[in-house]
Order: structure tokens, then sequence, then C-alpha cells
């Protein structure tokens, strides 16, 4: 597989993860502040985007899978970290605009989100999936 057609792939996996995490975030705000969704809603999406990345975009055989999620864990400290601050950040000022704060709070995360596209396929390309010396990718 090209790098190209495993990052579109990446792409789409990754948006089907982004979409589970946007949507539980919306939906844990009808009870939750919106620090503590994020953060709930960022497993939800970890959940899809680790099946998702291990059996489509790297298709990852290695059988320590614990350490594989390990890693992948770590990368999503890093994830989770970059969509709390953006969101925040761009709910604070769109928190100036004659909107609802619900929708102010829905588009500053998905911003939020899709600012760790790129971030997050060179991470877990290099780091979590990352094939041993001289291995390649099918």
């Amino acid at each position: 597989m090209t790098e190209r057609n495993r990052f579109l792939l990446f792409l789409v996996a990754g948006g089907t993860a982004a979409a589970v995490n946007w949507s539980t975030r919306i939906l844990l705000s009808q009870w939750l502040a919106l620090g503590p969704s994020i953060v709930l809603a960022h497993l939800a999406g970890m959940a899809v985007a680790y099946a998702a990345g291990r059996r489509l975009v790297f298709r990852s055989a290695d059988p320590r899978v614990g350490a594989e999620f390990a890693r992948f864990g770590l990368v999503n400290v890093v994830s989770l970290a970059q969509t709390w601050v953006v969101t925040v950040a761009l709910a604070a000022l769109g928190g100036v605009l004659p909107l609802e704060r619900e929708i102010v709070e829905a588009a500053a995360h998905g911003a939020a989100i899709a600012s760790t596209a790129l971030t997050g396929y060179a991470m877990h390309r290099r780091f979590t999936f990352a094939l041993p010396s001289g291995g390649r990718r099918p």
C-alpha cells in the first residue's frame, strides 16, 4: 500500500473515530461540563481509532498487543492535550459571538479533533505501529 493510500485510509478510519468522539462529547455535555466530557469522549474515540488503526491502516500483526496499546495510549495523551487546549481556546474566542454555547463548543471541539489528524498519523506510524528495523508494511 502506498503511503498516500495509507494516509487516506487513516483519515477515513480517524474520521469515524472522530465522529464517535464528537457525538459522544455532545451527548455527555447534557450532563457534564465541557472539560470532563472532552476526556470521556476522547476515550470512546480512542477505542474505535485503535481497532481501525491496528487492523485497517497499519495492519499490525504485533503479538504484543498490550505494549502496542500502551504506545497508542501515550500518543493519545498528546492528542487529548491538543484537543483540550484547542477546544477550550476556540470556545473562549467563540464566546464573544452571538451564538448558543452548545454550537460554539461543538464547532470548537470539531476543529480541535481535526487538528490532531497530521500529528496523530505521524506519531502512530512512527511509534505506535512502528515496524522493526527493515520491516515492511503490507
